[in-house]
């Protein structure tokens, strides 16, 4: 009897009676993760250039394309909105998306992704390339540059400088008029904004130099155009120029490097093709009208 008026205190203190304490569980909510640091100081060209984001292929045409030299040719400064037409895969993406990332902005005005066509499948490709890479591209913002929607997102006089690289050619081709597109550039861009174009670039006298069906232009007929719509040539430069490529292959430039489409081996180690650079404003003012 000793020992059981010992354990019965035990027994119930360690729940042999029938008393249950209701618990209640709760579900954490979902931590989204952000970005994490960049590790590249925005407005940094060398920085940019010596991303980790940057492929061993790509960093390979640095010796080509002279991104540096070109971009501080045009005048980027870190602080400017500035859109990219048709960035294609991304080449230069790669090097003004750090670069602008916190003091700028970068918008991409590009095809449309939802186009079944093998240019929405550039787009997609493209917008993919910078979803995997939040820590560098996060903030680039994507507009439309097609038929019915050039650039309908952006306001009117409020980016600083619009870029085009090798792109100029391919609003020509198939037919295709190039007045729209650099309208809506002249549209976009603030008064004494700047217009910076790299274009592969046929001598003078070359019949395919003036549609654009094989990749080249002269440089004459690009001026031409681009006047034409309102801006002013303020500088060249031969920053980009190859004097080993003679703008006339099968294949048009694609023969070139890093295409090589056509498996021409003569063509592997002359680079890259020959290129204009041109840095164009549009005026600061309209101009008064002529006296009668």
């Amino acid at each position: 009897m000793r020992t059981l008026r010992f354990l019965l205190p035990l027994l119930l203190a360690c729940g042999g009676g029938q008393t249950t304490t209701a618990t209640t569980t709760t579900t954490p909510e979902p931590v989204v993760a952000e970005p994490a640091p960049l590790g590249i100081p925005s407005g940094d060209f060398a920085a940019a250039m010596a991303g980790a984001h940057r492929s061993d292929e790509n960093r390979a045409r640095d010796e080509f394309r002279h991104p540096r030299e070109t971009l501080e040719f045009f005048g980027l400064e870190p602080s400017m909105t500035v859109v990219e037409i048709h960035p294609g895969g991304g080449w230069y993406t790669e090097i003004l998306a750090p670069y602008l990332r916190e003091e700028g902005r970068l918008i991409a005005a590009g095809y449309d992704p939802e186009d079944t066509s093998n240019r929405g499948g550039y787009e997609r490709g493209y917008r993919e390339t910078l979803a995997a890479n939040p820590n560098v591209f996060d903030k680039v913002e994507h507009v439309l540059l097609v038929d019915g929607n050039l650039m309908e997102d952006v306001p009117d006089a409020s980016v600083d400088m619009v870029v085009s690289f090798r792109s100029v050619h391919n609003w020509m081709r198939n037919g295709s008029e190039p007045e729209p597109i650099l309208a809506a550039i002249a549209r976009v861009l603030k008064p004494g904004g700047i217009f910076g174009v790299v274009q592969h670039r046929a001598p003078e006298g070359l019949e395919h130099g003036e549609d654009g069906s094989l990749g080249y232009l002269t440089e004459q007929r690009v001026i031409s155009l681009i006047e034409t719509a309102g801006f002013a040539l303020e500088e060249r430069s031969e920053i980009n120029a190859n004097p080993n490529d003679t703008a006339d292959h099968p294949e048009g430039v694609w023969s070139m490097p890093p295409g090589l489409r056509g498996e021409d081996e003569s063509l592997r180690n002359l680079g890259e093709s020959d290129r204009m650079t041109l840095r164009f404003r549009k005026p600061a003012s309209e101009a008064p009208p002529e006296e009668e």
